[in-house]
Order: structure tokens, then sequence, then C-alpha cells
């Protein structure tokens, strides 16, 4: 007799950095993403490709913060867990994170499906910094990992399409402003998880869409999918058109046989089923299958070289085997945004299971064969089927509440009056940071704070920033309004706004960093220089105390100010700035390799030198960036050490 599906909640314990206070600067520009293409490719991109590559590129991250408090340290450390479970599978969902899949366990042949990480380990992958690797992530909003990777979702039981029971996770996108849901179930008997997507738009005027479904599994394997042509993208920013399994004499659908870190977008056919699978050498291992609205599909490997290899410790623990990834997305590419329409929604089912095929041999007959035994396993059909029978239960109102989200959807649904059914917003979940933006609502007024502190995070969508131009101009409602007004393009407004607050502002140093980064933007290095140095300064004289919050906000622009006044050759100013650093920031990985840039810039090239040898870990590291290998580079002519060495693009 089979076991009846069962949801329960459970405990994942392992060794686990702290993810740290938020960085409390807004952040007016987008950390450096790597999804952003050379100009010279678009002409020769499909006609649809080529827009939607250009549709609503990311301005900045607002409203979401900069995630980058996190260290190095690990810890044990217990991570709230919900398991689905029935006699062939058990999937564990870590809804504190994302709700990320962490585990996919096939009870009959006692393997783990996905890359499951022994530790948590955040890493400035996100497009808001921190993320961490393996099992199935959730990507919306923009091109890139989403702003959710390491932030809670709600999480309640709702009955299934078969009657049994099912997980809902669903929260607030802030980028876009879109409401999403995510709903697993395992149908008794099921070899495979289902797991319905709905995102809705309730807004009077078209949105960008972005999700790609991120699927780790160990590297080695060979990855099949029903294309013979891709799209090859790597850390050079080029996109050229590939053929699949092999080019430049190498088939790359084997992981271990790229050397460089790289993206491969198939081309899958209109009218062929949606799939994807990576198999290990016994032909073992997982596919994810869809309806045809998640028509794209991809392959991201590390590649063999030493910055790949490097990333890959960075993420994990050495020793524990190396993953590569398997995606499904709404478009061919991640560089891409799709249109959701005013006040409609798109949805669509993936399933994911085990698969057993022959994964050796020619191409075209590999991919067929195992497409056969996909559909033996799980027939297309069925998957409509499953499609279908979950559509009327989406809009099913959850039971019992499992996990709690963020309160922004509750603010925006007392905003609108809408409901939306099936995804509650109760009033309950509002907290603190949504204290000041409710009063807004509420009497037109923003609250001027209490007590001296960081400004809390601004909200910048259309509707708010109406309300702030309406409400009664006292400095931190100009502060904030300059901050809404930038994220909408119009910038002389914004720098006019934080002008405006300079003279009445208990608090400069928020108003002067935010028209700091503005004379960046403009090309203004100088005046920038002089403006960070005035507003640290002035944060120097207002911080309290050593506590976390004024530790968070000296750092992150004593940062900036450092990065600020050595671009143009301050050093004895920088100098200031460092001194004035708490001592605990100073020792952290990222001051550490500044204090090099500052050393040097001195002229005392022993001494930065010296920073390497003694040895430092930037923990929030951005992917693809070269500024270690780069400063190493102006102090010596020697090789880099290895452990320095997170390049990801071929040498050029």
């Amino acid at each position: 007799m089979a076991i009846v599906t069962t949801i329960r909640r459970d405990a994942v314990t392992l060794p686990a950095a702290e993810l740290g206070p938020d960085n409390p600067l807004p952040p007016l520009r987008p950390l450096d993403e790597m999804h952003r293409i050379d100009d010279r490719d678009r002409d020769d991109l499909p006609r649809d490709m080529a827009r939607q590559i250009g549709y609503e590129p990311l301005r900045s991250l607002l409203p979401a913060r900069v995630r980058d408090g996190y260290g190095r340290e690990r810890a044990p450390r217990e991570l709230d867990a919900l398991v689905i479970e029935n006699d062939r599978l058990r999937a564990t969902v870590l809804p504190g994170l994302g709700g990320r899949v962490a585990s996919l366990f096939h009870k009959p042949t006692g393997r783990e499906l996905l890359y499951r990480n022994p530790v948590f380990q955040p890493a400035c992958f996100a497009l808001n910094g921190a993320w961490f690797s393996g099992g199935i992530e959730w990507n919306i909003g923009a091109t890139g990992h989403t702003t959710l990777s390491c932030s809670p979702l709600h999480a309640a039981r709702v009955t299934a399409p078969d009657g049994g029971e099912m997980l809902r996770l669903w929260e607030w996108e802030r980028l876009r402003d879109l409401p999403f849901q995510v709903d697993l179930w395992l149908p008794e008997g099921s070899d495979f998880l289902y797991v319905g997507v709905r995102i809705r738009n309730p807004h009077d005027r078209p949105a960008p869409l972005y999700w790609w479904s991120n699927i780790a599994v160990p590297e080695e394997c060979r990855v099949l999918a029903p294309a013979e042509e891709a799209y090859h993208f790597g850390y050079e920013r080029r996109l050229r058109r590939v053929p699949v399994p092999s080019y430049d004499g190498v088939d790359r659908t084997y992981p271990a046989h790229s050397v460089h870190p790289a993206d491969y977008f198939y081309e899958v056919p209109d009218g062929r089923r949606r799939w994807i699978a990576a198999l290990g050498e016994d032909g073992e291992g997982l596919v994810q299958t869809s309806t045809d609205v998640l028509r794209g599909r991809k392959l991201f490997v590390w590649g063999t070289g030493t910055g790949g290899r490097r990333w890959q410790r960075w993420l994990t623990e050495p020793g524990t085997g190396g993953y590569c990834e398997i995606q499904a997305g709404l478009a061919r590419t991640q560089l891409e945004h799709v249109r959701l329409e005013a006040e409609s929604e798109v949805a669509w089912l993936e399933a994911y299971g085990p698969l057993s095929a022959e994964r050796e041999g020619e191409w075209a007959g590999v991919v067929r064969a195992a497409e056969e035994r996909l559909e033996a396993c799980l027939p297309r059909e069925r998957v409509e089927a499953a499609y279908a029978a979950w559509r009327p239960c989406a809009d099913t109102e959850p039971g019992e509440v499992l996990a709690v989200g963020s309160g922004w959807g509750a603010l925006e649904v007392l905003r609108t009056g809408d409901k939306l059914p099936g995804t509650p917003f109760e009033e309950a979940t509002l907290g603190d940071a949504q204290a000041p933006w409710l009063e807004l609502l509420r009497s037109g007024s923003l609250p001027e704070p209490r007590r001296v502190g960081p400004p809390g995070g601004t909200l910048v969508a259309p509707h708010w920033r109406d309300m702030l131009e309406t409400a009664p101009a006292r400095p931190l409602t100009e502060y904030h309004l300059g901050v809404a007004q930038w994220h909408a393009g119009d910038r002389a407004q914004a720098v006019r706004s934080w002008e405006r607050a300079l003279p009445l502002a208990p608090s400069q140093w928020p108003l002067l960093r935010c028209l700091a980064v503005a004379d960046q933007e403009a090309g203004h290095h100088e005046r920038a220089a002089d403006r960070y140095a005035e507003a640290f300064d002035d944060l120097c004289r207002e911080r309290r105390d050593d506590g976390e919050t004024w530790t968070s906000v000296t750092a992150a622009l004593g940062r900036e100010a450092l990065d600020a006044l050595l671009a143009v050759g301050r050093t004895e100013d920088a100098r200031s700035v460092w001194y004035r650093l708490h001592p605990v920031t100073r020792e952290r990985g990222r001051f550490r390799l500044t204090e090099a840039r500052l050393l040097l810039a001195e002229g005392d090239r022993e001494a930065a030198r010296a920073v390497f040898d003694d040895g430092f870990e930037v923990a929030d590291l951005r992917e693809g960036a070269g500024t270690i290998d780069e400063l190493w580079a102006r102090i010596t002519d020697e090789p880099l050490p290895a452990h320095y060495d997170f390049r990801m693009r071929p040498a050029t």
C-alpha cells in the first residue's frame, strides 16, 4: 500500500556562516551584473530575443538592500526545513532561504538527485549580494540570481489536486512588484515532484518578468537536452550561437570538458517537449520537464580552470565534489525579460524526478532514447493533465501556516485593497520596516525618526513616489523622494530633492552620500570625493556606539569613501577614513584588500605585498570581479597565488 504524502516540519543542521546585517545605504546602482552582452552581438540575434534583451534592464536594486554583511566563519546551525514525502521521494525545502529545495532523495534507489551542499556559505552572486549554491532555487525578478536567495518566504499547507497535501510558497517580489507562488506536491506513488508556478501582475501597467528554475547537480555527468544548437555566453560577455553537442572539437555536454565558466542556452525547437537531464557515468540522474510556457533550457559549467575550481571550493567544502547547473526559464536566455501584461498572470507546471538512460553515443540517438525513457516514466500528456488539475487549486486558500515571509505584500494589499486568491498577505505580517510607509499610506505624512540612525529603506514604485511628492516636505521625506526619483531616472530632480533637504536635516551624511553617487555618475569625481569625505566626517560625529547598526553603516560608507578618494589620488584623506573605521571592520577581508590598495597608492609596495602574504579572504567578492588579480599585477610580476585566483574569463 502506498504511503500517503505528508508535509512535516524539520530542521537541517549545517556548518553555516551568519548572514549578518544588510548594507544600510540605498543601492543607487546595480552591483556589477554579468548578464549583459556586447552590443556587437545584438544584430545577429533573432528579433524577439534582441527585443527582450533590451526590455527594461535593471537600473538599480531599489527597493531591495545589498546583503554584504556575511563572513566565512561557519559554525553548526539549525535551518528550518519543510519535508514533503511519499513512498518514492523526499523533498527538503528551506522556507527561510528563498524556498530552496535543498534535497530531492529517491528512496527506491537510495540516490540524492541534486547536488546537496554540505555547508551554508553565502557569496556575492545574487543581484543584491548574498547567495548560496546547491539544490533547486526559484529565480524571479531580473537577469541574475534573485534578491530573495537568502530571504524567507511565506509557506503553508494547501489541498493538492489529488486531495492530498501540497506545500505552497509565496512572496511579493519587490524589484518588479509582482506576487508569485510555488506549489509543490507529490502524488501518491509518484517518482516525480510536481511544481506549479504562478506569477501575477496586479497593476494597471505591463511589467518586465524574469524566471529561471536553477538546479544544481553533481558535475560528473553528461547533460542532455533536445537541441542541436545553443547560445554560448561566457564571462567575456559575448553571446554566440554554437552547435550541440560539440564545438571547437570538444563535446561541451560533459561539464568536465570545458575549461572556463560558461552558459549554454539550448535552442529547443518549437513543438518539441521541454526537458533537460543530467546523467552520471552509470546513466542514472535527474530530469526536469515542464509545460511549454517554460521554454528555455540551460547548462552552466564552472570549468576545469583554476578560477572555476577556486569558486567551487569557495562555495562549499574542499573535497566534497563539484557541481554544475541545469536550468529552465521563460525566455531563451537569462539575458532577457519577457512582458507580463497589466492585470494578467502566467503559470506553468514543472516536474523533477529520476531518469535512467544511456548517455554515451551519437547525440541525436542518445537524446531520442532519453526522451523515450522520459515519456515512458512521465508521459507529456500526464504533465499537461497535472497542470490542468492544479490550475483551479492555485486559488485555494492556504491552511496551516508553516513559515512567514516579509510584510511588503501585506502593505501592497492594504494600499490597493486587492485580494489575491491563494496568496494571502496578512496584515499581521507587517513589521517595523513597513511601519513608516503604513503611516504615509494612512496619514499622507512620513514620520520623522524618533532617534538618530541610518534611514530605513525607500519604496520607489510610482504610487509610493506620488505619495512622497505630496507629503509634507520634511528632510527625511525629501531624502526618500530623491531616492525614488533617482530610481525613476529623474536624476536632476533627485539631486534637487537631496540638496533641498540638506539645510534642515539633522543627519547630513545620507544626503551627502547620495549626492556623491550622483556626482560620480555625472563624471564629477573630485566633487564626489569631497562629498564622500564630508559625509564620512558627519557620520563619525553622529554615530552613537560600536553596535551592529553603526559599525555596519560606518563600514559601508567608509568603503565607498575610500574608493572615491583613491580614485582621485587623495591618499591622505583616504588614510584618514581608514583610521576611523572600527577595528573589527579593518580586519575584514574586503578592507584588507583596500588597505593593500591604499598602501600601494602611498608608494609602499612592500607593505602592500605583505598584506597578500599575510592572507585574507574577501567574503563578498563579486562573481566575475577582477579586483584581486588586478591589484596583484600592480604589486608584482609574480604569478597570482592559487588561493587568490578567482578569474572566470579566458586570458586575452
